[in-house]
């Protein structure tokens, strides 16, 4: 018997539930697959928010033949034969066939390469789905001829339409007196994905013998949960809360947590270069210039695993995950740049002030860009003081140091030149 999440797959708009900002009436994706006419994109968004979701109802939708491919068991092989296939159903003017590949993020620069001319010839229409960043793990020939639409995680509304719409209208379930009395422990459970939501949802329920009435209540679904948290769990689908526990253990200066953290990821199965990368993101956001090294050291430890990969990648992760763990902390270059963006989408493009402005052309020197710019480089200690950000906005102070020494040292300079500009 299917799971329950394999039976709600949903095959047409009105069964799908979420992302009401592509699928939505009126909403850019559904207007594109309603045109019937799709071109390539790749769909990018956690697990379970309805990736393959959207591939089914194309698949039901579609005039076209349709093709499915997992990054996980196929190879260049398989992408290859399944190329042929389309080209031999591809007649005349109609809809090329549609090549779905789910977990894109998980082909391999030569499988990518593989589907590169398929897509520009337009033999394919390629639907690819990703949990990962499309910008870091597809290739730049490939993303360039594809659309990237970005999925939300799921909100408690939708996901307690997804159990009301289980209940009611699965073949098996609704044979069966189901009444959910309490909602929040179910949706603890699922982290916002749908399909842990229906893992969890399928395992309460066939704790109840098939002649009993089924009453789900928090305290019921906690007890049943924990008790099978091994199998829940077997399929790596407690990926992002790992991840996270790794990087606030890091966060937190606790290297015995982090080492942990790094051991279950590895033992599971984790992309070692998955993990790479929040290293480097975090030796920025949580240590950023108050250990500069920490940028560096992580940025060394991506390009080793590359080169080396697992096993032996292993001892690198962790030499670079405990250094990060033990130094010292701050959110500052974080947290600035966070302030100035909020301040951009506030005031817009204020006007840059001219002596900084560019000036390649006769007319933009005449019309005063550039004039009196003063170039520090012609003063004492390669400094003058001057304004630089727009009138509007001169007072603002978007950086605010971080309480370690590193920085100390930044801000005794700054305040030295700047007098009583910045307050730090």
């Amino acid at each position: 018997m299917q799971p329950l999440a394999e039976r709600m797959r949903p095959l047409s708009f009105d069964d799908y539930i979420g992302q009401e900002h592509l699928m939505g009436d009126g909403a850019i994706l559904r207007n594109v697959i309603e045109s019937g006419s799709i071109p390539s994109f790749i769909l990018w968004g956690p697990p379970g928010v309805g990736k393959t979701s959207i591939a089914s109802i194309i698949a039901e939708k579609l005039e076209a033949p349709y093709y499915a491919l997992s990054a996980v068991n196929s190879g260049v092989k398989d992408v290859r034969e399944t190329i042929e296939s389309a080209k031999k159903q591809k007649f005349f003017d109609n809809n090329p066939p549609v090549l779905f590949i789910d977990e894109i993020h998980r082909f391999s620069k030569s499988q990518q390469d593989s589907l590169l001319l398929a897509v520009e010839k337009g033999i394919v229409t390629l639907i690819g789905a990703t949990t990962e960043n499309p910008s870091f793990e597809v290739i730049s020939a490939l993303l360039s001829r594809c659309q990237v639409y970005v999925l939300k995680p799921l909100e408690k509304e939708h996901l307690i339409k997804l159990v009301d719409a289980a209940v009611s209208k699965d073949l098996i379930l609704r044979e069966r007196k189901i009444s959910v009395k309490e909602y929040d422990s179910l949706l603890k459970f699922s982290g916002g994905d749908a399909r842990k939501l229906y893992n969890s949802l399928e395992i309460v329920i066939n704790q109840f013998p098939i002649e009993e009435d089924v009453i789900i209540t928090n305290d019921f679904v906690e007890q049943t949960i924990q008790q099978n948290i091994q199998q829940y769990d077997k399929t790596g689908e407690n990926h992002y809360d790992t991840v996270s526990a790794f990087i606030k253990s890091i966060r937190g200066s606790d290297p015995n947590a982090t080492v942990y953290y790094l051991a279950r990821m590895i033992e599971g199965g984790e992309d070692p270069k998955f993990i790479a990368r929040r290293l480097i993101i975090l030796a920025s956001e949580d240590i950023g210039l108050a250990n500069p090294n920490a940028l560096l050291l992580a940025t060394s430890c991506f390009t080793a695993i590359e080169r080396i990969g697992l096993p032996e990648g292993r001892i690198i992760l962790s030499q670079v995950s405990i250094y990060l763990a033990c130094s010292p902390k701050s959110n500052s270059a974080y947290a600035a740049i966070s302030e100035a963006q909020a301040k951009v989408r506030e005031t817009g493009p204020l006007s840059i002030p001219l002596k900084l402005r560019n000036a390649p052309t006769k007319l933009m020197k005449e019309l005063g860009y550039g004039a009196d710019y003063n170039y520090a480089h012609n003063h004492k200690s390669n400094f003058v003081l001057d304004e630089y950000l727009p009138e509007e906005i001169k007072s603002s102070n978007f950086y605010k140091s971080g309480q370690n020494l590193q920085e100390q040292k930044l801000v005794e300079r700054i305040k030295k030149l700047w007098k009583d500009k910045y307050n730090f």
